[in-house]
């Protein structure tokens, strides 16, 4: 007789994609457990605990405590969706773009430079405007769209005194005209399970921005680039964020590793939540003994 397995939810705060991954566990009859990443602790010298658990979802909202949190399940021996390595680049869009490249896959042209003042000579090298990112971050936020050497020099004055690691990264991409949208490629193990439209006037497209979402049909070209951008990063439960460039058609803008679907799934009328907790159960099965 098979074991009943158990699945840990790593999560920061219940949003509405975990209640609908818990109703997802629920209505399966699946034995799960909560585990709040501002509550849990790990003992190094005890991982009995954790390894009881046949696989671990992770949906922390913190990229550290999500990171940390996979690393050390992984050590343990305890699968994880994703993995540390999956989190580790997709959480950095710098290092996803170095994997994209490797990979050849499609994306805007990205320079890095560490002092403001090899930056500066970059975005010289690239002409304005250009978009300066944090090499961390989501939502859209410190994002800067630079228009001229002036607002150059004071932007990346303020992100050298700001100080932090992340700050003296200075990750500097293509200005693109987008027709006003960016799709948002949502990829389950190696299916496309659905796309749609982010639309907005502002140049920052995220619905996390006030973007609305519409169905975006998945072409061929869609699901190929989608998958190539997966395959790149490691692979597991991802989105896919794609910009129409007008020069070189669809590129990978940026890949999360914790996706909201909070507009994909109600526009597509797919079950995600369900889709994801089948991958984890798949992943658990893979390796339960």
């Amino acid at each position: 007789m098979q074991k009943r397995l158990k699945i840990g939810v790593l999560f920061s705060r219940v949003r509405v994609e975990e209640k609908w991954i818990f109703a997802a566990m629920e209505k399966r009859g699946i034995d799960y457990e909560r585990l709040d990443d501002r509550t849990i602790s790990f003992d190094l010298d005890n991982p009995s605990k954790w390894q009881t658990l046949d696989a671990v979802l992770e949906r922390s909202i913190s990229y550290n405590s999500g990171l940390y949190a996979l690393r050390t399940l992984n050590a343990f021996g305890v699968p994880t969706v994703n993995t540390a390595m999956v989190a580790e680049i997709c959480g950095d869009k710098l290092t996803t773009s170095v994997m994209l490249a490797k990979a050849g896959v499609s994306q805007p042209h990205n320079v890095v430079a560490f002092t403001p003042e090899a930056a500066l000579e970059a975005i010289e090298a690239f002409g304005y405007p250009v978009v300066l990112k944090p090499v961390v971050g989501s939502w859209g936020r410190l994002l800067a769209k630079i228009n001229d050497r002036d607002s150059a020099e004071a932007i990346l004055e303020h992100k050298a005194t700001l100080g932090s690691v992340q700050h003296s990264v200075f990750y500097i991409q293509e200005y693109i005209k987008k027709p006003g949208r960016d799709i948002r490629v949502i990829l389950v193990g190696d299916r496309v399970l659905t796309a749609i439209y982010r639309k907005s006037e502002h140049w920052i497209t995220n619905t996390a921005r006030g973007g609305e979402g519409e169905l975006c049909p998945i072409t061929p070209e869609i699901e190929a680039i989608s998958l190539a951008a997966a395959a790149a990063v490691g692979g597991g439960v991802l989105a896919i964020d794609l910009v129409e460039h007008p020069d070189k058609g669809l590129v990978v803008n940026e890949i999360n590793h914790t996706m909201e679907f909070h507009t994909a799934q109600p526009t597509s009328g797919i079950d995600i939540a369900d889709e994801i907790v089948s991958y984890t159960m798949d992943v658990a099965l893979a390796n339960s003994h």
